[in-house]
C-alpha cells in the first residue's frame, strides 16, 4: 500500500524534467515561466458518486499533484475546466462541499500560482448555463471570461469557452463583449512599440508620451488612449472546448482517442466551438499558443501556423494513463513536454502480484505447520 498509494508516485514523475527552449540552452529564470497545464479533474459529486470511487479517484489525484508540485516546482498552475462532475447541478451546499474539498486537494504552495478555466460540468452546457452557476464559480475561482493574466511578460487569455454560442444570449453576449476589450487591449499593446518618436524623447514623464510614445498619434488617440497596457508579446489562449475540428482522425500522440473514437465526427457547440467561433477568436486574440481540454484525450492540431494542445484528462476515471503539459515559455518563445502519471494498470497490477506473493508466503509458512500436527495427531496412543 505504501508503495502504490504514495511511493509510486514520486518514482514515476521524478522522471520529468522541464523541456529546453530553442532559443537558449539557460534561460533566464527572472523572464522565464515554469507552467503546468492539466485539465478535466471531474470532482465526483454526491448525485452520481460512489463513495469509493470519489475516495479513490480523490486520493490519486491529490497525490499526483502534491508530489508533482513539490518535484518540479512550477511557478503558475492552469487547469483547464471542467474541475467538477456535478457543478452543472450542485446546489448550493454541494457546491460549497466540493470548492472546499477541490482546494484541499490542489492546495499549494505560496510561490506557486493557481489559475482556472470553467468547463462545461463547472456550470453547465449552453442550454444549462445560468448567470447563477456562472458567478458562483467566478466567485470562487475569481475567474472572469476574457480575462489576461501577465506573468512575467508572458500574456494569457482565459476564456469562457462554454458562451461562445454565438446565439446573443445575455452570458454569450458579455462573454464576447469582453473578448473584444480583450482584443483591443492586445491590439494597443503591439501598436504602442512602433508609434515611436522621430526624435530622441528628453522627458518620458511628458503629457504627450506614453512610455516614450507619442499619446497624439491617431490611431493610440482613437483606439488605446484609455487601454490599459499590457506586455507586447502575442498570447497564450486558454478554454475548455477545443477550437474547431472535424474529429481526432489526425491525432497520433499515444495517449490521443481510441481507433474507434477518432472516427466519430465532433459536433459543433459541443464538442468543439463553431467554426466560426473560432476563426473570430484566431482573428481578435491572436495566439501564438492554445491550450484547450474537453475531450479526455491528448491531440495536437495545427490553425494555420498557431499550435493547439489538448491536454488528457488528469483523473483515472477518465483514462488510463493520465498526464499534463510542462511549459518552459518566455515573452518570445515557448517549449512543451508531457509528464504521464503512474497507470492504473501499474497500480493493479502491483496488488494482485503483492497478494499471489502473500498468499504463497501464507501457505509455505502453514502447510508445514499442519503436516507437522497431522503427524503428531497420528502417533497419540488412546487413553
Amino acid at each position: 500500500m505504501f508503495f502504490c498509494e504514495f511511493l509510486l508516485y514520486y518514482l514515476v514523475l521524478i522522471q520529468c524534467h522541464w523541456p529546453q527552449l530553442k532559443t537558449s540552452a539557460s534561460p533566464d529564470p527572472t523572464s522565464t515561466l515554469k507552467a503546468m497545464f492539466l485539465s478535466d479533474t471531474h470532482l465526483l459529486g454526491e448525485i452520481t458518486g460512489h463513495w469509493f470511487d470519489k475516495l479513490r479517484r480523490e486520493w490519486q489525484m491529490e497525490r499526483a499533484y502534491q508530489s508533482a508540485i513539490w518535484l518540479l516546482q512550477p511557478d503558475i498552475v492552469f487547469i483547464l475546466g471542467d474541475l467538477f462532475d456535478e457543478g452543472k447541478w450542485s446546489n448550493s451546499k454541494s457546491w460549497e462541499n466540493d470548492v472546499a474539498r477541490f482546494q484541499s486537494i490542489f492546495r499549494h504552495p505560496p510561490h506557486t500560482e493557481l489559475l482556472v478555466v470553467v468547463g462545461n460540468h463547472d456550470i453547465g452546457f449552453h442550454y444549462e448555463m445560468t448567470a447563477h452557476k456562472l458567478n458562483r464559480f467566478e466567485k470562487a475561482f475569481n475567474f472572469t471570461s476574457g480575462k489576461v493574466v501577465s506573468r512575467k511578460g508572458i500574456n494569457f487569455v482565459l476564456v469562457n469557452s462554454v458562451a461562445l454560442e454565438g446565439d446573443d444570449c445575455i452570458i454569450c453576449r458579455a462573454a464576447e463583449d469582453q473578448i473584444l476589450e480583450v482584443s483591443r487591449q492586445l491590439s494597443c499593446s503591439r501598436l504602442v512599440p512602433k508609434i515611436s518618436t522621430a526624435r530622441p524623447v528628453k522627458s518620458k514623464t511628458s503629457h504627450r508620451y506614453i512610455h516614450g510614445k507619442k499619446k497624439n498619434h491617431p490611431d493610440f488617440v482613437k483606439k488605446c488612449r484609455s487601454v490599459q497596457p499590457l506586455p507586447a508579446s502575442a498570447p497564450v489562449l486558454l478554454q475548455h472546448y477545443p477550437l474547431y475540428r472535424e474529429s481526432d482522425s489526425e491525432c497520433t500522440e499515444e495517449d490521443s482517442a481510441s481507433p474507434e473514437e477518432k472516427k466519430v465526427l465532433f459536433k459543433e457547440r459541443y464538442d468543439v466551438l463553431s467554426q466560426d467561433a473560432s476563426q473570430k477568436l484566431l482573428r481578435l486574440i491572436q495566439p501564438r499558443l492554445i491550450l484547450s481540454g474537453h475531450t479526455h484525450s491528448a491531440c495536437r492540431v495545427l490553425h494555420g501556423n498557431v499550435p493547439e494542445i489538448s491536454v488528457p484528462s488528469f483523473s483515472w476515471r477518465n483514462r488510463n494513463n493520465p498526464s499534463f503539459i510542462m511549459g518552459l515559455i518566455t515573452a518570445e518563445d515557448f517549449s512543451l513536454e508531457k509528464c504521464f502519471l503512474p497507470t492504473e494498470d501499474t497500480v493493479i497490477y502491483t496488488y494482485c502480484g503483492a497478494g499471489v506473493l502473500l498468499g504463497l508466503c501464507a501457505a509455505i509458512y502453514l502447510l508445514p505447520l499442519s503436516f507437522s500436527k497431522s503427524f503428531d495427531t497420528t502417533k497419540q496412543k488412546p487413553v
